[in-house]
């Protein structure tokens, strides 16, 4: 079994109402989990946000903490609800509705890794998925609430700001008519999950950055914003996915020569998204 649920890093003093969380960048592969598979221990890892963690590690600088994922998304994905169970693959799963997400393989403990690429050779124990859900999907979630319930006692909100990467696959037909195509997305459930002034800074910080930035398309969010972003409550969420040919070679997942200096132009970005939330003079923790 992976070895913790997260890794969190905190600043020294808190000044932003801001928390980044990488829940796809786990990457504690364990023996017991990779002989279950019929994948290589290369293979495994094509649905991982390699090395999104270390871009952001740069926030508590800034006055924010960084959660970060300690079991890897093949293993279970806290970017889904924990209901979203796949009954291709775990025993005594009913069939209800469509949930896209599900069908394709991508649930709460995935069946599939990029590509459609089967992870297993049979079915999961329901036993088996609801022990992942217990001791890495509900403390992971425990925690990322638990930061924002402080983001908004001590600055009366929060803007939770989640990372992610994609393939440069799923942007390769998107923006041809413009002539360039995006390197970021942001994700807002299209309006739903952050206040427009919140977003229009979001966007335009990367702008300014140099990067080319669409908004919603192809990717609006998934279950953390959709659940977290409660923009009446004073709680915002934004979904930020990175081209991985920006900053890595996806065939072998390694950083790229060009990793240092895409770290390098986020570092300036999440100074100033964190800046949106900065306080001064932040109340006493808890």
């Amino acid at each position: 079994m992976p070895k913790v649920a997260y890794h969190l890093d905190l600043p020294d003093v808190a000044t932003s109402c801001v928390v980044f969380a990488s829940p796809h960048s786990g990457r504690d592969y364990p023996w017991s989990f990779l002989r279950n598979t019929v994948l290589d221990e290369h293979s495994i890892r094509s649905s991982e946000d390699a090395f999104v963690d270390r871009l952001f590690d740069c926030a508590p600088q800034f006055g924010a903490p960084l959660l970060r994922a300690g079991a890897p998304r093949a293993f279970i994905d806290l970017n889904r609800a924990a209901d979203e169970l796949d009954p291709a693959l775990i025993e005594g799963v009913r069939r209800s509705g469509h949930n896209p997400r599900v069908a394709s393989g991508l649930g709460v403990v995935p069946r599939v890794v990029a590509n459609g690429r089967e992870i297993y050779r049979g079915k999961l124990p329901m036993a088996e998925a609801e022990r992942r859900i217990a001791l890495y999907w509900r403390p992971y979630h425990a925690r990322l609430q638990g930061l924002l319930d402080k983001a908004v006692a001590q600055f009366g909100e929060a803007i939770l700001i989640d990372c992610h990467s994609m393939p440069h696959e799923a942007v390769e037909s998107v923006g041809r008519s413009s002539g360039r195509r995006p390197e970021i997305v942001i994700g807002d459930r299209f309006g739903a999950s952050a206040t427009s002034a919140i977003v229009e800074r979001v966007e335009s910080t990367f702008a300014r950055a140099g990067f080319a930035v669409m908004r919603n398309t192809p990717f609006a969010g998934a279950f953390t914003t959709q659940h977290y972003g409660r923009p009446s409550r004073r709680q915002h969420a934004v979904q930020i996915e990175i081209d991985r040919a920006l900053y890595m070679d996806e065939k072998s997942i390694r950083p790229s020569e060009e990793f240092h200096a895409v770290r390098r132009r986020l570092r300036a970005v999440i100074a100033e998204i964190s800046a949106i939330g900065h306080r001064e003079q932040p109340l006493a923790a808890e």
